[in-house]
């Protein structure tokens, strides 16, 4: 049984609301309700889909149509062209109306049909139209809502329309006074070529004077909207006839949403592809994809960065491991290439069999900044016809020496003592580029009892450092503040922070991976430092003497710790790294080598 507009099917009330389904390309549009009705009003929402044909892009029609159903409408409109015309075989003219009504099929509401050009084009057509779809002009009201729909097929202007068409819809216009709400569909946007650019329009003089509220159209696969005497005017682009020209918004096949209720009209064009199926990926697809995305590419080793800027070149190990038990990793695995680094071969085909792995070597390069750094990514299977992505950027290291001194330096805030040497000067911004804030040198060196640390923070604005805590583990890291990420044995999971601000005072952890496998700080951890720091006309400094004895550990030479270090200058709402990113695990931290 095909769908028209008589009589045709049961329509479904739907109570769902648009904004909790899909994400949308949004224009909401309001029209005053005509006056003088207080009948209690049910909000109707319907689907209104643009041209199919005119060089019809195969598939596009059929997912509208399914996007549609999932939203589930009170009813669809189309504004015409469904079949491909012209023409004049009555064989080909019925296999394409069954092909049409084949794929409207799926709907379950009512639709109501609005011919184009293409559907109609001679009288021949139209008595096939007239077997298929029903008449061409007709009307019909839901709830307290008037729907017209004209037949413009064949002709250019509204001043060309047949007088019986005229006549019929002035009788209608009358007879539907009483509607809260009218709305009217025609093909071709007559409208277009009159009263946008300040012509008369014998249809849009009888739809002011008779209080249309909104008029739909077609015909052009473009987009766009007008309001004239509060009438809302829409073209529905194109929901699979051929695009020309690309629309200026980027928007290209879609269909309309529209909401009526008592007092507005809501007319919302959706994208196609923004509608979809509640079960798009379920939680165990979901808990899949987040473990692949973290653990499917791995490196051998982290791109090693000497202080002096050797940066080096290394041939790499990268293993990408497929964890579907189903399905084939097909894809080829791609690196975002920064300036500063070359990466050999830029791009590998990759095929990897369920449950497999396989490793790749890459040559890798990098003759300036460390950051940001090459980034890999692969799409791997995690459902039948689904994939997802996921990027692992290269681990670096920056590594550099801590010298063992024979002479124990006296901790008061001044770096002026021979071992401080070979200050680490070369620091980042947040985002791995260049730093805002003032100059700032570390330095490091050890005996054989306690690590010393020594920083120098130039301030072009000395009056403005930010410095009022003024207790053991206030929040120093809010200030003005140097810090500190040390890890003395790379192999276990145990990390200590340290932030000293200019007064000296200093916030302390100790960091542990806990049993959900995320690192976590114990603020009841306080180490027996000594520390001094100084505040002069253009910098502030700290020298700062730890134990080893308080991370329980012995140290020999050529021992490697994981290090990162940061200022912070809130002036300049800036922060300069040695390492990027700054967070806790082993995997984002430099070197530190005891020499």
């Amino acid at each position: 049984m095909i769908k028209c507009p008589e009589g045709i099917v049961k329509r479904f009330i739907l109570t769902l609301t648009i904004g909790s389904i899909f994400l949308i390309l949004i224009s909401n549009i309001s029209s005053p309700a005509n006056e003088g009705n207080a009948e209690a009003f049910s909000t109707v929402r319907f689907a209104v889909i643009g041209d199919r044909t005119g060089g019809a892009a195969p598939g596009i029609y059929e997912q509208i149509v399914m996007e549609i159903e999932r939203m589930k409408p009170d009813f669809v409109i189309t504004v015409g062209d469904m079949i491909e015309g012209p023409e004049n075989n009555e064989e080909r003219i019925r296999n394409k109306w069954e092909e049409y009504l084949s794929i409207v099929a799926p709907l379950s509401m009512a639709i109501y049909y609005t011919p184009g050009n293409n559907d109609i084009e001679t009288d021949f057509m139209e008595s096939i139209y007239l077997e298929y779809i029903g008449r061409p002009y007709y009307s019909f009201n839901e709830g307290n809502i008037h729907f017209i729909i004209l037949d413009n097929s064949r002709w250019e202007s509204s001043d060309e329309l047949p007088k019986e068409q005229l006549d019929w819809l002035i009788k209608d216009l009358k007879n539907s006074k009483g509607a809260r709400h009218t709305i009217v569909f025609y093909h071709k946007p007559f409208w277009e070529i009159s009263i946008v650019e300040g012509k008369p329009d014998t249809l849009h003089t009888l739809f002011r004077n008779f209080g249309v509220d909104a008029l739909f159209s077609g015909h052009y696969h473009t987009y766009f909207s007008g309001k004239y005497d509060d009438i809302l005017y829409t073209n529905v682009g194109s929901s699979g006839g051929s695009i020309s020209r690309p629309s200026a918004t980027g928007l290209k096949y879609h269909f309309v949403w529209v909401t009526v209720d008592s007092s507005e009209i809501s007319i919302a064009p959706i994208k196609m592809g923004a509608v979809l199926p509640w079960d798009e990926i379920t939680a165990d697809e979901n808990n899949f994809v987040y473990s692949v995305q973290t653990n499917c590419i791995s490196f051998d080793k982290p791109f090693l960065i000497e202080e002096n800027n050797d940066f080096g070149e290394s041939p790499f190990e990268v293993t990408v491991k497929n964890f579907s038990q189903k399905f084939i990793l097909e894809d080829t695995i791609r690196w975002d290439i920064p300036a500063g680094w070359s990466v050999e071969p830029s791009s590998k085909p990759v095929s990897i069999a369920a449950d497999s792995a396989e490793t790749y070597i890459f040559n890798i390069k990098n003759e300036k900044t460390p950051y940001p750094s090459p980034k890999l990514s692969v799409n791997f299977p995690y459902g039948a016809g689904k994939t997802a992505q996921a990027v692992k950027e290269l681990p670096t290291a920056r590594q550099t020496a801590c010298y063992k001194t024979n002479r124990k330096p006296k901790i008061d805030g001044n770096i002026t003592e021979k071992i401080w040497q070979n200050p680490i000067t070369n620091l980042y911004g947040y985002d791995g580029l260049s730093t805002k804030t003032d100059s700032v040198q570390f330095y490091f060196a050890y005996d054989d009892e306690y690590l010393y640390l020594a920083s120098l923070c130039k301030e072009s604005d000395i009056e403005s450092i930010t410095a009022e805590i003024k207790e053991h583990d206030g929040a120093v890291y809010g200030e003005d503040c140097v810090g500190y990420i040390l890890q003395p044995d790379p192999d276990v999971d145990k990390m200590y922070l340290v932030y000293v601000n200019p007064f000296g005072f200093v916030y302390d952890q100790e960091i542990m991976r806990n049993t959900g496998g995320y690192f976590e700080g114990d603020p009841s951890w306080n180490c027996a430092y000594k520390v001094k720091t100084k505040i002069d006309d253009d910098f502030w400094s700290v020298e700062l003497r730890i134990p080893f004895s308080q991370f329980g550990i012995t140290v020999e030479k050529n021992n490697i710790w994981g290090l990162n270090m940061r200022r912070k200058q809130p002036r300049l709402n800036d922060a300069a790294h040695w390492q990027i990113p700054w967070r806790y695990g082993p995997e984002y931290l430099g070197r530190l080598i005891l020499q």
